[in-house]
C-alpha cells in the first residue's frame, strides 16, 4: 500500500473504509481497531485522524456505506414493481438475504454505540428513514385509508419483526422454537400482521 504522499485525502478515506469493511467482514466489529486499519493500509494513526475525527466517525461512515448497499439491494428486490403485498415480502426477503450474506457488516450497523453525549449524525438517520420509506410506500398502496402515522408505525413494526427474526436466527434460538427457517418465520409474521392491518 502506498504512503500518504501517494493519495489524496478522499483516496485515503476510501482505502481506510475498505480496509475497515474487510476487517469487519472477517472479524466482526470487535476485531476492528485503528492499529489494524493503519497496518493494513500502510499509514500512521495520525494520518488516519487527519481524515476521520475518531474511530467512531470512521465506523459511522462505514456503516452508512453498509446501509447504502442494503438500500440498493432492497430497490433491486422491487425493481419490477410487484403488487404491494408481494413487494413487502420481497423487501423482507432481500433484508434477510443481506443479513445472511453480509452478516458481520450488517451486525456492525446495530452493534456500534457512540460515546455518551454524542449524537447520531443526520446522514445516518436519513439512511435508516429511507429504508422505512420503502415499506411505507407499499403499505400506503395496500391500505390507502390508513393515516400516515399508522403507516409509519406499521412499517417500523414490520422492519423490527424481520430484524428480530434475523437476530434470533443467528443466535440459533429459532431452532429451539421448532427449527423453522428465517424465511418461514418471517413469512408467517408478515401473513398475520398484514392480514390484521388490512382488515382492521
Amino acid at each position: 500500500m502506498g504512503r500518504r504522499n501517494e493519495h489524496t485525502r478522499e483516496e485515503l478515506r476510501e482505502i481506510a473504509l475498505r480496509a475497515a469493511e474487510d476487517l469487519v467482514a472477517s472479524q466482526g466489529l470487535t476485531g476492528l481497531s485503528t492499529r489494524k486499519i493503519v497496518t493494513r493500509i500502510g499509514y500512521t494513526v495520525g494520518s488516519l485522524y487527519m481524515v476521520f475525527r475518531s474511530l467512531d466517525d470512521l465506523i459511522i461512515q462505514m456503516n452508512e456505506r453498509t446501509l447504502d448497499a442494503l438500500h440498493r439491494q432492497l430497490l433491486r428486490a422491487t425493481a419490477d414493481s410487484p403488487p404491494p403485498t408481494a413487494a413487502i415480502r420481497a423487501l423482507a426477503q432481500a433484508y434477510i438475504d443481506f443479513a445472511l450474506t453480509q452478516t458481520n457488516r450488517w451486525l456492525a450497523v446495530y452493534q456500534h454505540r457512540l460515546p455518551e453525549g454524542e449524537s447520531i449524525p443526520d446522514s445516518f438517520t436519513e439512511r435508516v428513514t429511507r429504508m422505512f420509506e420503502l415499506v411505507q410506500r407499499q403499505l400506503a398502496l395496500l391500505c390507502p385509508r390508513r393515516s400516515s402515522d399508522e403507516i409509519a408505525l406499521a412499517s417500523r413494526a414490520l422492519w423490527s419483526g424481520v430484524h428480530g427474526i434475523c437476530i434470533l436466527g443467528f443466535d440459533q434460538k429459532l431452532e429451539v422454537a421448532g427449527g423453522h427457517s428465517l424465511q418461514d418465520v418471517a413469512g408467517s409474521m408478515l401473513d398475520h400482521y398484514l392480514s390484521g392491518f388490512t382488515q382492521a
